[in-house]
């Protein structure tokens, strides 16, 4: 069909020239409908339509084709190469290969504007490498032949985010492609959570296929608290003498202020069990877990020395009776 001449692309789709991409597809599906071979059998003037259309939509929905023909006119396929039917390979394809027609608009609107060849078939029409002898040779796909694989159009990206942020969910606004996108940061996210932003990925020009945007979550670490699994947990320091005595003690969770108590003869190590106060979970809120850490004294009072020398006078059990003995080789 190329080889005969200068065909007004718009016109043949019946589109105006401002039409865009969304438009063109719209027209050429109407068109290919109408003129499908399967749908005028033995009508030789409907296939010829019908290749035409088919071309025309090849051109148009290709952005540099597209810009060569509205910028040359009828010598736009002698500049950059590569029209349609350039090495005489004309358009023409095996209908017999399909199961059905909506088959054959899924796989063209598909392939055209595709990476490789310029129209997306391998080899592009005529003068490629994706055959012998380029095109489609003996005017049509290979019976049996592989088709090629679909484009893969989704992205990923890497998204720091805060302790906080993780805890209590947030919004962020990224710059993906040019467009700026409001995210949703679900509450209870953990560090190397993925989030999936539909249509949002890399585009295939002239198709309008648009692949999905996945964010992967880092998560930073927080000076205080750590995710383990799902409990989160923090070291709470403790002095010798609310581990020895114990009582009451005010303590910081992620929701504010709380009061727990310790139980008298406490070791050093063992842990405080708050429910409910620790990660937000599908199933709710999980426990928040305080391990006490004894904290010594960098220096002390005379009045503490002066009770500490007392409570050596006093101390009832010596803490190495039994290291003694069982040391002993």
């Amino acid at each position: 069909m190329a080889g005969s001449g200068y065909r007004d692309y718009f016109k043949v789709l019946g589109v105006d020239r401002s039409a865009d991409a969304d438009a063109i597809k719209r027209a050429f599906r109407k068109l290919a409908r109408q003129y499908h071979p399967d749908v005028n059998p033995g009508d030789a003037t409907a296939e010829a339509k019908f290749k035409e259309v088919s071309e025309a939509y090849e051109v148009l929905s290709d952005p540099e084709k597209r810009r060569r023909y509205e910028q040359f006119g009828q010598y736009w396929n002698q500049v950059g190469g590569g029209g349609p039917g350039a090495g005489g390979a004309g358009f023409d394809v095996d209908f017999g290969r399909y199961g059905n027609f909506d088959d054959f608009i899924n796989d063209l609107l598909g392939r055209f504007g595709g990476a490789g060849g310029g129209a997306g078939f391998p080899g592009g029409f005529g003068g490629g490498s994706g055959f012998p002898g380029g095109g489609f040779p003996g005017g049509g796909f290979p019976r049996g032949a592989q088709q090629r694989q679909p484009i893969n159009l989704d992205a990923e990206a890497s998204v720091k985010i805060s302790f906080a942020e993780a805890f209590r969910g947030s919004e962020r606004t990224l710059s993906v492609n040019d467009e700026r996108v409001q995210v949703r940061i679900p509450a209870g996210v953990k560090n190397g959570s993925r989030l999936r932003l539909k249509g949002k990925g890399n585009s295939q020009p002239g198709t309008g296929r648009r692949g999905d945007l996945y964010l992967n979550l880092e998560v930073q670490p927080h000076p205080v608290w750590r995710l383990d699994g799902d409990q989160l947990r923090a070291e709470l320091p403790v002095a010798l003498d609310e581990l020895t005595l114990g009582g009451s003690i005010t303590v910081m969770t992620p929701d504010g202020e709380a009061d727990v108590t310790i139980p008298a003869g406490t070791a050093p190590g063992r842990s405080l069990r708050l429910k409910g106060k620790g990660w937000p979970l599908k199933s709710g809120r999980g426990d928040l877990l305080l391990t006490l850490s004894l904290q010594w004294p960098e220096s002390w009072s005379a009045e503490e020395r002066q009770l500490l020398e007392q409570l050596r006078q006093a101390r009832a059990q010596d803490p190495r009776r039994n290291w003694l003995s069982s040391a002993r080789l």
